[in-house]
């Protein structure tokens, strides 16, 4: 089985370029992952071991801004659908299952919602809901950190630029070693826990090449995040969605998970005490997985 890491260019029909990461077996059922905000071009070992054990295809695309992948401003969530066609189109896959961590989860619904039959279920794990969600205190428990990032969304697009490009300088330059005290008031115990050895090393690298050609990526996705998502959480025939969300969450508060596992029709909760922003994927990784095929009816 060729199990080896590819990296290409896909032009999608607009004449963008978009950056993209593949492992795993060509005729794998592809596992599309919509990465955090801002992470880059890296993935993490233990994922591409756990999905290509069951048969899948890893594919990370860079969003634009991202990496190599052409900038696009003003681009809005569900933007991410189409694109995610065309690299699927490029590679020859039809149908996915697709995953996307914090400011993923908003992408990855995206997919759910605008690719139905194509996208054969979607998790969204520690993933922020919709700015404007109707009953949610968007901005309560969440760190200082991003209380004063998306302050700056709020702002503007020149505000938020001055705010990142700062923070940039800082994370840029960022090590396995110091990632956790990088993150300050982002991470409580249990994410601090979880931020050694190998995975602080991949965290800390996926920040690094997050700004790898500068901020235009993050940037796009805070000011995407705050403004309508171009979408609905109710379409008819959307794929089956999961949500997961652990109640220490000091990034993306508890409480998105639970409005988003309240508005999305039929998503299976997962809700779970004593997990963080982080320490959610080393500890259930394999669950997810498991419980996106099953939603999928991929399972044996």
């Amino acid at each position: 089985m060729d199990t080896g890491t590819e990296r290409r260019i896909v032009t999608v029909p607009d004449g963008r370029k978009i950056d993209v990461l593949i492992a795993g077996p060509a005729g794998g059922l592809p596992l599309v992952l919509h990465e955090g905000t801002p992470v880059g071009l890296v993935l993490y070992p233990p994922t591409v071991r756990a999905a290509q054990a069951r048969g899948l295809r890893v594919i990370l695309a860079a969003r634009p801004g991202y990496e190599r992948s052409t900038p696009r401003p003003g681009r809005r969530v569900v933007d991410v659908a189409g694109d995610t066609a065309a690299v699927l189109d490029e590679l020859g896959a039809d149908t996915f299952v697709t995953i996307g961590w914090s400011g993923g989860g908003p992408h990855t619904l995206a997919c759910a919602a605008a690719l139905p039959g194509r996208c054969l279920a979607a998790a969204s794990v520690a993933g922020v809901a919709p700015y404007r969600a109707q009953g949610l205190d968007w901005l309560a428990g969440m760190g200082p950190e991003n209380v004063d990032e998306f302050g700056a969304a709020t702002a503007g697009e020149a505000v938020l630029t001055q705010f990142l490009d700062s923070a940039a300088a800082a994370l840029g330059t960022v090590t396995g070693t110091d990632v956790a005290q990088a993150l300050g008031g982002l991470v409580i115990a249990v994410d601090r826990a979880a931020l050694t050895g190998d995975f602080a090393d991949y965290v800390a690298a996926a920040l690094r090449a997050s700004m790898n050609t500068g901020i235009a990526g993050w940037r796009d996705d805070d000011l995407a995040f705050v403004q309508d998502w171009g979408f609905s959480l109710d379409p008819p025939h959307a794929a089956p969605v999961a949500i997961w969300q652990g109640d220490q969450d000091k990034m993306v508060p508890f409480a998105h998970g639970q409005w988003l596992a309240a508005n999305i029709p039929g998503a299976r909760a997962h809700l779970l005490p004593g997990e963080g922003h982080l320490s959610l994927t080393v500890s259930s990784l394999d669950r997810i997985l498991d419980d996106l095929l099953d939603l999928a009816g991929q399972n044996p």
